[in-house]
């Protein structure tokens, strides 16, 4: 380009070999990228930019792995609702051999419990990682809000939010590229699976919080109950949307242990991370805010999660 873009409709269309990545045939492999969500560069800096795209097959119908145009439609139609989301995006670092980062080679650390937003080289592994991609996610305009180590050693979150409507997918995942990146340069892997490692350890997620206007004003917590109780009725079509294949990898995680509610049934509670759907202690308290869903896996795609958690909670006819 020959101009500095200030907006992602100022970007051209562009295309790509979808053959490649799975997302087209050879003999018809051109794949559409439709220009979305500009940020920042932050590793070229200066006038670089990352442009966030869809992907449209070669009659402009979306890929199968763009969830973002139905996500986005239903947003348009509930703007008036004001949704608004914040997901705290776990993982873990793993070294080359995919063994956790940190952890003791053909072997295992001490069992959990000093690690969870620990502090000390013997409780914390890979801070330098997480520091880097913070600030990186800061240059580039990245909603981000916060970071902390998590349960399982090697395993850390961000979290994004809150933002309205689309604006959650397209921050999240140029939070989950940027991440990626920056572990590359450290030789470091990241994996987003749900359950790295079986046995007495922690999954990751991504739990979701989300709330409306009506759940924000005064008295909201009638609106947040109001919410839950469609979600209890709409269960496994919501974890359907909360793992890239249709739940099978949050079998692994959402077994009832390990802070998680059981993927069969669905529950909600008062500062109770066991359940499917927490209310946090101060919102019972104030009587209005948000709801977090602790089902997501950290996998997840937040364009599908999102668009579910809109269609269920925000009437029909408002969409």
């Amino acid at each position: 380009m020959d101009f500095t873009p200030k907006a992602a409709e100022e970007c051209p269309e562009w295309n790509f070999d979808g053959s490649s990545t799975g997302q087209a045939e050879g003999s018809n492999s051109d794949v559409f990228l439709k220009p979305v969500t500009l940020f920042r560069d932050p590793f070229r800096r200066g006038e670089h930019k990352l442009l966030l795209c869809e992907t449209l097959k070669y009659n402009r119908k979306p890929t199968a792995t763009n969830k973002r145009l139905t996500c986005q439609a239903v947003m348009q139609a509930a703007q008036s609702h004001h949704p608004w989301f914040g997901i705290e995006q776990e993982y873990t670092l793993q070294d080359r051999d995919y063994h956790p980062f940190g952890w003791p080679k053909g072997g295992y650390p001490k069992p959990q419990g000093p690690f969870y937003c620990g502090v000390g080289a013997d409780k914390v592994f890979g801070r330098d990682v997480v520091e880097a991609h913070y600030r990186a996610c800061l240059y580039a305009g990245v909603k981000i809000c916060g970071t902390n180590a998590e349960v399982m050693p090697g395993q850390w979150e961000f979290q994004v939010g809150p933002c309205e409507g689309i604006d959650m997918g397209d921050h999240l995942w140029m939070a989950r590229f940027i991440l990626h990146r920056v572990a590359e340069d450290f030789g470091v892997i990241v994996t987003l699976d749900p359950k790295p490692m079986t046995g007495d350890w922690n999954g990751a997620g991504a739990h979701t919080n989300y709330s409306t206007e009506a759940m924000r004003a005064e008295g909201g917590i009638k609106a947040i109950q109001d919410a839950i109780e469609k979600m209890s009725k709409k269960h496994q079509e919501h974890i359907k949307e909360y793992d890239p294949n249709g739940g099978r990898d949050n079998e692994r995680r959402l077994t009832g242990l390990h802070e998680t509610s059981s993927i069969n049934d669905f529950s909600s509670g008062v500062a109770n991370r066991g359940s499917s759907i927490r209310i946090p202690r101060h919102v019972a308290a104030e009587g209005k805010g948000y709801l977090e869903d602790r089902r997501p896996s950290s996998n997840c795609d937040p364009y599908s999660v999102t668009e579910r958690i809109v269609r269920t909670t925000v009437p029909e006819s408002d969409i």
